[in-house]
């Protein structure tokens, strides 16, 4: 069992992973503030962390977002609502000194591409050989995979793979599509982005028109990528995800004004669209028990899907870099 870290902008996520089936056990989930003082955020990841039973000298792989300088486990968070008392601090040696079980290592990886690597390896887009993963929370994070690599460059990939370094009509797309941005657009700062998505629902047109705007709009600007990049699979993380029945129309919407159509949203997980043939040519499903055998799930040609309902993606590709 490999031993993982999540560390959000909201909350810090502990759990064992068996990478032989993507099994998650022991997970223990804590409250993070990410404005608070260095050692408060830091003690409540050891106390998470802690809290699992872990022999001496693992292996630990730690999902976490960006800007951090992974290779060297530094915390660069400067001017991005978070995390910025962390700012130059060697979060490495913090956890190798610091957790109750020392351990004998621990690997850092953006906390977007772990999650797309999980879904890859054991999740919702299993079997495609090019997919795109967006994390939506206090901002956007982004990863393009090709054959379960992440890619960092080629076509239709942005600048180091991030998404929130591109541009609408020249403004950046976290001033667009962001936890404050939406609370900015709908003018009222006492609600969170989760009571807006309820208000949606109640039949409230602004919260509705709010977030139609910013879920259509960030499918205008990833669509040719998409098409670019030649991704048949995308899937949506983070928090935002949760009001999938909110997202999901809307994103469709720009994504087909961007020039990637997928296959129906509607369609039951478990069957493809009528016409749709079932595996694009070339495609392996990869990960555990994810062999062409008949009976087996195919894969669609284009789909858009949110995280899997267990939330385990960045936990199982935290696992899967910690034992690279």
């Amino acid at each position: 069992m490999i031993p993982v870290l999540e560390i959000g902008g909201t909350h810090v996520t502990a759990a064992l992973v068996d990478l032989h089936d993507g099994r998650v056990t022991s997970r223990t989930r804590k409250p993070l503030n990410a404005d608070g003082d260095a050692e408060d955020i830091l003690a409540t990841v050891r106390l998470c962390a802690d809290g699992l039973s872990v022999s001496p000298g693992a292996r630990w792989g730690v999902a976490v977002p960006g800007p951090f300088d992974y290779a060297r486990g530094v915390a660069l968070f400067k001017g991005v609502g978070k995390f910025d008392a962390l700012y130059g601090m060697d979060v490495r040696a913090a956890f190798l000194d610091g957790l109750r079980q020392r351990p004998s290592d621990v690997v850092f990886l953006n906390d977007a591409h772990a999650f797309l690597t999980g879904e890859w390896f054991a999740g919702t887009v299993r079997g495609h050989r090019r997919a795109v993963g967006i994390t939506l929370g206090t901002g956007v994070g982004s990863a393009f995979l090709t054959d379960g690599r992440i890619c960092d460059s080629g076509p239709g990939i942005p600048p180091e793979g991030r998404m929130d370094l591109t541009e609408i009509d020249g403004r950046p797309l976290e001033d667009i599509v962001s936890r404050r941005a939406i609370l900015a657009r709908y003018g009222d700062s006492a609600p969170d982005v989760q009571d807006i998505a309820g208000r949606a629902r109640a039949g409230e047109a602004r919260a509705r028109r709010v977030l139609d705007s910013v879920f259509t709009r960030l499918g205008v600007v990833l669509g040719p990528r998409m098409v670019d990049f030649g991704a048949t699979a995308l899937v949506v993380g983070g928090s935002m995800a949760r009001s999938w029945d909110l997202v999901a129309p809307a994103l469709s919407t720009g994504l087909v004004t961007g020039g990637w159509t997928p296959d129906d949203l509607r369609a039951d997980a478990d069957s493809l669209p009528p016409g749709v043939p079932e595996c694009p040519t070339g495609d392996v499903p990869p990960g555990p028990g994810h062999g062409s055998a008949a009976g087996e799930r195919p894969t669609r040609t284009r789909t858009v899907k949110p995280a899997g309902p267990a939330g385990d993606a960045a936990l199982v590709g935290a696992a899967r870099a910690a034992v690279a």
